[in-house]
């Protein structure tokens, strides 16, 4: 069929729900209007392992509006089936209320339901629980390792030792927390057998797969509803345990049950960014063209689960060089789960080869950007599959001259305003462009509307806003008359919100269901004897507001409206769906970024100011120019936190997080944020998806905190291998 006129995609169009979220009219988790709805508070162990001995519940049962307090002492036994499905890691997840282990400071060990969140508050204040204390093994650099996941080419031992050039660098870096704007939420209730659960996360399926099997359920027993997510960055992308407290507690008081964490539960009650401490050798011949690296990554990890992320790809692909090996190292910690923030495993690994390209480029005397030139691959090197597409080099030039790169000095410390030494850094980030199965549901109406759900969700990306662009031009309709749908496990299944797979493979869904409705309804006109397309060939018919006509001829056509009711058709529909990526691959799917970063630091007080940042971005096709640049000043932000503020501090006598609030854990605020650009490559990658999509919104988190890092030595002549850079390291 002749290809569709594209009038929404590639247009920076503004968000569709955007006026239902600036006027407060989105409904998220906590927001929604249950009748009979009570409320829960969880209790948290206060210590970081051991055993419970004593739970004193007496004084909170006494409160006025107490209705229940559960605890490992009187609640049901749950199934807690396998769900091999899921993301959760391997392991034994954490059973709650099953049994009197602790295994983290925080960990639910109670929880109060009143009728009031007041009451349920100072109920879970007035009960007290006694322990038999261990002291936790917190500390990354004490405790004992996992046997390694390796990976090898070459001789990367061999290759040192004949290296003309030689570092041995060791990073580390800290514990981040996603910290959203929204709190984890959940309000559930029960209808008799059947459970209905209104919660904050990134994957509708996954939270009613886990309710499945941790209650035993039927799959069609339990529905989950989350249509907005204010914020995420990864830390919605499991089922946490205050979603099954808060079902258990609707289910044993017989009423619907609302359960908030606070701020300070966030930082036990969910995931995190895992610190690393991170080892990298690397050789070079005296002209730069490396030899070998040598990567050896000790990540945290809790006691009873092993939670990996991806943070060996890029040391095997990034650069070209004959001789590499790698071993990554869990480390089990009395800590809970960590899991994937924003660049999950990409960000922390180029952090770590950024820094050690820039340190490189230094002692050889060669600009950073010429040293990452000479060592671009032809190919990928882990599996050699070419590349679907790779313009880094592109990325390079384009950043360089609207950067002014040429301005930067190869001499640290020479360019100084008044007290601020100013310095630049660049640095390469990656991501890997995932696609998995979707699938989506299209509706095209009699009156010329359409429909279209999937079980998707939106944490602030835009999905409502994209993949209504999508349908729009598939369907040949204007935005305003197609609805979307998003964030119902009742809908059409989809892979989790997250790793940039949501466009490529929810959008590639909807598009096909688009086009097989559109394809009806071009099919039913040229078969319809009063259809001015009567006879018409199909391929030749495009449609565009709504109306039907035969390309280049726009004057022989009709609208869908005048088609359907002529047919005495209420509506078409169709099921879209996406297989995913093909198995084997035959290339390798990146996106990729060249960030460049301007820093000045105070020469007495050694703080850093951000002045100006730059991601030029080879992310394939971009559907909605506008949230892209979101995208990408988001991303930016969060990697000046990654960089220069955020850092989660355990007590290592108690396990005990010292900074659990968003007064001592600092992340960027308004001040802190310089002026950024984004610059996306015009292109496609066609071998990736339907769309041409690569992903972008974990890639512009990738390389931002180098490229900060690389400016602050090249603006002090201080090289600083530890996340976050603190005013103390640079004084």
């Amino acid at each position: 069929m002749s290809p569709q006129p594209q009038a929404a995609v590639g247009a920076p169009l503004s968000r569709v729900d955007g006026r239902l979220k600036v006027t407060g009219q989105a409904p998220y988790a906590a927001e929604h209007d249950v009748e009979g709805v009570v409320h829960a508070v969880i209790v948290d162990s206060g210590v970081g392992r051991g055993r419970i001995t004593s739970i004193d519940t007496r004084d909170a049962e006494a409160q006025r509006d107490v209705l229940r307090v559960i605890s490992h002492r009187n609640a049901p036994k749950l199934p807690y089936r396998d769900n091999p499905g899921s993301n959760n890691p391997p392991g034994r997840r954490l059973r709650v209320f099953q049994d009197d282990r602790v295994l983290f400071h925080g960990q639910p060990v109670a929880v109060v339901v009143a009728t009031t969140l007041e009451a349920a508050q100072h109920g879970a204040s007035l009960v007290k629980v006694a322990y038999d204390t261990e002291r936790p093994s917190t500390d990354l650099h004490e405790a004992e390792r996992d046997k390694p996941t390796t990976y090898a080419r070459g001789d990367a031992d061999a290759g040192l030792r004949s290296s003309a050039v030689r570092l041995d660098l060791t990073y580390q870096l800290a514990r981040n927390h996603q910290n959203p704007m929204e709190p984890h939420a959940t309000i559930a209730r029960w209808d008799g057998d059947k459970l209905t659960v209104w919660d904050k996360t990134q994957w509708v399926v996954g939270t009613r797969d886990e309710l499945v099997t941790v209650f035993d359920l039927p799959e069609e027993s339990v529905r989950i509803i989350s249509p907005f997510v204010g914020g995420a960055f990864g830390s919605g992308l499991r089922c946490w345990p205050h979603t099954v407290v808060a079902a258990l507690a609707a289910r044993e008081t017989g009423r619907p049950v609302k359960l908030v964490l606070s701020r300070k539960q966030q930082y036990f009650g969910t995931g995190f960014r895992p610190s690393y401490e991170y080892r990298l050798r690397l050789g070079s011949d005296r002209r730069g063209r490396l030899t070998a690296m040598a990567h050896e990554m000790d990540a945290e990890t809790s006691s009873y689960e092993t939670f990996t992320e991806t943070v060996m790809p890029a040391g095997q692909m990034l650069y070209s060089m004959p001789n590499v090996s790698q071993e990554y190292r869990t480390v089990p910690l009395d800590v809970n789960t960590p899991l994937w923030m924003r660049g999950p495993g990409f960000a922390t690994a180029s952090f770590v080869i950024e820094s050690a390209m820039d340190e490189l480029a230094h002692k050889l005397g060669i600009d950073p950007l010429e040293l990452r030139r000479r060592n671009e691959p032809n190919e990928d090197e882990s599996n050699g599959r070419p590349f679907s597409t790779r313009r880094l080099r592109e990325c390079y030039t384009v950043g360089a001259r609207e950067f002014g790169w040429h301005r930067r000095s190869s001499r640290p410390r020479s360019r100084r305003e008044g007290d601020w030494l100013i310095g630049l850094g660049v640095a390469v980030g990656v991501y890997e462009t995932q696609r998995n199965q979707a699938q989506a549901r299209v509706r095209l109406d009699a009156d010329g509307t359409a429909l279209v759900e999937t079980a998707a969700s939106d944490m602030g990306p835009g999905t409502y806003t994209s993949q209504t662009q999508v349908a729009a031009d598939a369907l040949g309709l204007t935005m305003r008359t197609v609805t979307l749908r998003l964030g119902d496990s009742l809908y059409p299944p989809t892979p989790p919100h997250g790793g940039s797979q949501t466009m490529a493979s929810v959008g590639s869904a909807v598009l096909d269901g688009c086009d097989k409705v559109r394809r009806q309804a071009i099919e039913l006109a040229v078969e319809d004897r009063e259809s001015p397309l009567y006879g018409a060939d199909a391929d030749d018919v495009v449609v565009r507001g709504g109306r039907l006509h035969v390309k280049g001829n726009p004057g022989r056509g009709e609208t869908y409206r005048s088609l359907l009711t002529r047919n005495d058709r209420t509506h078409v529909e169709a099921g879209g769906s996406y297989a995913g990526a093909s198995k084997p691959e035959r290339h390798s799917f990146y996106a990729y970024n060249a960030t460049f970063a301007e820093v000045a630091v105070d020469a007495k007080l050694g703080l850093v100011r951000v002045r100006r940042m730059l991601g030029v971005y080879d992310a394939g096709r971009i559907i909605s120019p506008k949230l892209a640049e979101s995208q990408a000043i988001g991303g930016i932000v969060g990697g000046i936190g990654t960089a220069l503020l955020e850092h989660t501090v355990t007590d290592h006598r108690d396990g005990r997080i010292v900074n659990a609030n968003l007064a001592d854990y600092l992340v960027p605020v308004n001040a802190d944020v310089p002026d950024v650009r984004a610059i996306y490559l015009d292109g496609e990658d066609r071998k990736a998806d339907p769309l041409g999509v690569k992903g972008l919104g974990e890639v512009v988190h990738v390389g931002v905190a180098p490229a900060i890092a690389n400016a602050v030595f090249n603006a002090t002549g201080r090289r600083v291998r530890e996340l976050p850079i603190t005013a103390e390291a640079l004084m």
